[in-house]
């Protein structure tokens, strides 16, 4: 009888520590599906607004264009060119609003090859969206790159991508407006955007930080056996002068820059090394630091990340695994990885903060909306 109390003792006291000891569940976080009459495709925040660029498969221009603000939505006009047939069925690449103006980047696959053909719009909410048709060397031929990111700067606007190098590989490339009607590739020789030899530049996001442009992507660096992929920034001093170009620390074996987000101070650029997430801080005009114990999801090169953002005192990096979004929040040495109770599912491809504090989420083909607390 002793030995019987005594091991149902054993147990109970067993049982109390195990509870002592077990933390709180993390709480979930809990989506809204939010209605914007077709797909969305890109997400562009500014104060309270928020662009929505959207792909409305059923309509006679598959481009459209919604802002979202204080519970309304307002459509703006988009009108493509009749002389550029790809623009009625071009997918927003990138959308840049400054509070006045729009500048967006829109492509669409064409051609024998189905290369993609790149499309210019300019306009403002209240105005409209026109497409700016260009001639066809502009984006195109023998040794055109693809484009990714449209920035607008209190220095002026730019569209940013690749192109044939001057020397090998590709490099990268900044197209600049002469007007409206004329986009100017820029020379990148002698400048950290030409590749080398013995370094090849990769950037594939762009972003605006003040007057400067920040690129992010890899180079890769190429010796006697060497080939050795790491993560990297290019930061011009002003739109598209003075570039200088930084290797990300803590590199690891293959790493790769995805996305950025910026303040007028520094930059928090995601990505991953060794097949896993990454997370990066970057001051203006100082060094870089990887955050460390970043929770180890798998991201590598199929994967899409949205831009990291702030909310409150937190970093916050949504990303996609098993084909559900997990928010990771926090700062450098401590993170908490929160699960969606329902809503997003598919591929996760933006994301974008409004001041009053609501975080929208494009995932699959819908749009979400949540505040975390």
């Amino acid at each position: 009888m002793r030995r019987r109390v005594a091991a149902a003792l054993v147990l109970v006291l067993a049982s109390l520590a195990a509870c002592s000891d077990s933390k709180p569940s993390t709480p979930s976080v809990t989506w809204t599906e939010v209605d914007v009459g077709a797909e969305p495709v890109t997400l562009t925040g500014h104060g309270d607004q928020l662009l929505v660029g959207l792909r409305d498969r059923g309509a006679e221009v598959d481009p459209q264009l919604v802002v979202l603000e204080g519970g309304q939505r307002k459509q703006v006009t988009v009108t493509p060119s009749p002389a550029s047939p790809y623009a009625f069925e071009a997918i927003w690449y990138s959308i840049a609003y400054d509070g006045k103006q729009l500048l967006a980047l829109g492509g669409a696959a064409g051609g024998a090859h189905s290369n993609t053909r790149w499309t210019v719009w300019t306009g403002s909410v209240d105005g409209g969206l026109a497409e700016r048709p260009q001639e066809f060397n502009t984006f195109g031929g023998q040794t055109a790159g693809a484009l990714y990111s449209a920035v607008i700067t209190p220095s002026g606007r730019a569209l940013l991508g690749s192109w044939g190098g001057v020397k090998t590989g590709n490099d990268g490339a900044v197209w600049l407006p002469e007007s409206d009607a004329k986009w100017v590739r820029q020379n990148p020789a002698r400048t950290a955007l030409q590749s080398t030899p013995s370094l090849l530049v990769g950037p594939s996001f762009g972003t605006a930080l003040g007057d400067s442009i920040v690129l992010v992507g890899s180079q890769v660096r190429l010796a006697p056996n060497v080939v050795a992929q790491e993560a990297a920034i290019w930061r011009s001093a002003k739109l598209n002068f003075g570039w200088q170009a930084m290797a990300l620390p803590d590199p690891g074996k293959r790493s790769h820059a995805m996305t950025a987000s910026c303040t007028p101070i520094s930059c928090l650029v995601s990505g991953y090394v060794d097949d896993r997430l990454a997370l990066w801080h970057v001051e203006r005009s100082g060094p870089a630091k990887r955050m460390s114990g970043v929770p180890a999801i798998p991201v590598g090169d199929k994967d899409e990340l949205p831009p990291p953002m702030v909310v409150g005192d937190e970093i916050v990096q949504i990303v996609a695994q098993d084909n559900k979004a997990k928010v990771v929040s926090g700062h450098d040495g401590s993170w908490t990885v929160r699960e969606s109770a329902a809503g997003p599912e598919g591929l996760v491809t933006d994301a974008a903060l409004t001041d009053s504090g609501e975080l929208y989420l494009i995932a699959g083909t819908s749009l979400w909306k949540t505040r975390l607390n």
